[in-house]
């Protein structure tokens, strides 16, 4: 176990406190962006609630694992013994630190991984975010779509492979965090939002809530059309038939047992 234990101590290539504009600002501003160019106050608001509940319910989980497991840094040895000389107990063998106090017991915080987790929770929130706004499932294959979804989940593995280099993390820590993060960021997402694949996956669960009681509770919107928020809701309904039309079009086209039997039908 000691020679797991006994990499040489490295400064952090991503600081503590680039964590949060990583995984809490770099997210918010794009979804800043898409309200500037939506104007809509119900996604910005869900999104910011979805991103803050992701990133502070990872937060919390990673610290009590954390501290409920104490799994050694893979430098624990030089923050337990600063001079590189191990100091045992002659009887019980027990290891006896010389180092700081502050310093060891950060060293007992290795497992799960919380650069990784918050990344992951940040932005694979963001990740799945986009997804729905571009319509990434939309069945047309394109490729770039891919590419600009699986970008932020690029930056979050970037940051777990520099916990492992930087010898402040094993590889299962960092495994373990990347994976608490993206359940509880998918978790989150879907609390606010319909799945990235759904025909409604662009918008927040509240703004078609608030269309379909605006239709039901005024009946004047179906008389004058002149309200907005009617005009999307009816285009969105549009756009759900359409795709349902597409699909049970191409069920009727690859069934030649179907097509003999209309044909049948019709004479």
């Amino acid at each position: 176990m000691m020679t797991d234990l006994t990499y040489p101590l490295k400064d952090n290539t991503v600081p503590f406190w680039a964590v949060p504009m990583i995984a809490i600002i770099l997210p918010f501003l794009v979804i800043l962006v898409y309200y500037f160019i939506r104007r809509d106050v119900y996604d910005l608001h869900h999104a910011i609630l979805g991103l803050l509940f992701s990133v502070l319910i990872a937060g919390v989980i990673t610290d009590a694992i954390k501290d409920a497991v104490g799994r050694p840094r893979p430098d624990f040895f030089w923050r337990c013994f600063p001079d590189g000389k191990g100091v045992f107990d002659p009887v019980t063998k027990d290891v006896i630190c010389t180092g700081l106090k502050s310093v060891i017991k950060e060293g007992h915080k290795s497992f799960p991984s919380g650069h990784t987790s918050w990344s992951f929770a940040g932005l694979g929130f963001l990740a799945l975010y986009l997804s729905g706004k571009i319509r990434v499932f939309d069945r047309r294959g394109h490729v770039a779509k891919l590419c600009i979804v699986f970008l932020p989940l690029l930056v979050a593995a970037l940051v777990g492979i520099s916990r492992v280099d930087d010898y402040w993390h094993h590889w299962q820590d960092v495994f373990a965090g990347g994976l608490l993060g993206i359940t509880v960021s998918s978790f989150c997402y879907l609390q606010f939002f319909p799945p990235p694949y759904d025909v409604n996956g662009w918008g927040p669960h509240a703004y078609f809530q608030m269309l379909a009681e605006s239709q039901n509770g005024n009946p004047s919107n179906t008389i004058n059309g002149s309200n907005v928020q009617q005009l999307e809701l009816e285009s969105v309904y549009v756009d759900s038939q359409h795709g349902r039309e597409l699909s049970r079009a191409n069920t009727y086209d690859s069934s030649p047992i179907l097509d003999g039997t209309n044909g049948l039908r019709r004479y």
